[in-house]
């Protein structure tokens, strides 16, 4: 099979597997655009979207800096248990995030070994507290994945030098080694998100999936399509949002990023 062939081959499988979906889901939207804005628009849908971007920005934050400075420890550190803590960071991705879910219930619930806080009025499990708990578990890989290639492949040669010429470790890294690896934080950024928006199972036990507190907008979109009744629009609009907001985030980290950067 020659190069053209494998550009088809591989076209018709991304046609197939995600391109084509999402057609469908646009397709499907349009064929019922007021019903599909209705949904949109209703008050318990515009709360899902504002639980969700607040548990996002959360679980972004906390995971950039976590993930920047684990990707220092695994590279740069010299401590014991760097291979550990290099193998402990992909588990959210080997663990079925319904057993996170579960896990996050046990340890929080009210008979848990951290239960004081539910059983004194402190609500953490099906409350936002576990939905951020949840979602932050299920994006720690992602900007340590990103960063710690970056890191191994810059070297020290520049934090080195800097260090000879009187800087301090806190100016190395701020003016030395965090430009050289921004753009792997944007990435590991932008995956982070994307993935906090589209988590579904692990939220799905810990939230409780109140309507308007609880119920992020994937939640949403299950409740709209399992109370359909055969008209599946609510459900595809709302999909479509979440859909378009990534896509679009995506889009705008490629157009501004540097040229160099995109290769």
């Amino acid at each position: 099979m020659g190069r053209y062939g494998l550009r088809v081959v591989a076209l018709g499988y991304l046609t197939l597997i995600l391109i084509a979906p999402l057609a469908m889901m646009v397709w499907r939207t349009a064929e019922d655009l007021d019903g599909a804005w209705a949904a949109i628009t209703a008050p318990d849908t515009i709360a899902a979207f504002e639980l969700t971007l607040k548990v996002t920005t959360v679980a972004v934050v906390v995971n950039t800096v976590f993930g920047i400075i684990c990707a220092l420890l695994i590279v740069r550190g010299n401590v014991p248990g760097r291979g550990f803590l290099n193998a402990f960071v992909d588990l959210p991705l080997s663990l079925s995030p319904v057993i996170v879910g579960l896990a996050l219930i046990t340890l929080y619930g009210a008979n848990g070994w951290l239960g004081w806080f539910q059983r004194h009025g402190h609500d953490i499990v099906f409350a936002t507290p576990s939905i951020v708990l949840a979602t932050i578990f299920v994006t720690l890989p992602f900007v340590v994945r990103e960063v710690v290639p970056t890191l191994r492949e810059i070297g020290t040669e520049q934090e080195q030098a800097a260090h000879t010429l009187g800087a301090s470790g806190w100016q190395a890294f701020w003016r030395i080694t965090l430009p050289s690896i921004r753009w792997a934080v944007v990435y590991g950024v932008v995956l982070t998100a994307a993935r906090a928006i589209g988590e579904y199972g692990a939220v799905a036990l810990v939230s409780g999936n109140i309507a308007g507190e609880t119920q992020t907008a994937t939640l949403r979109v299950e409740d709209a399509y399992q109370f359909s009744y055969g008209n599946y629009a609510p459900a595809y609009g709302i999909a479509f949002v979440l859909a378009a907001t990534a896509i679009l985030v995506l889009v705008a980290m490629l157009v501004l990023q540097p040229k160099g950067a995109r290769h």
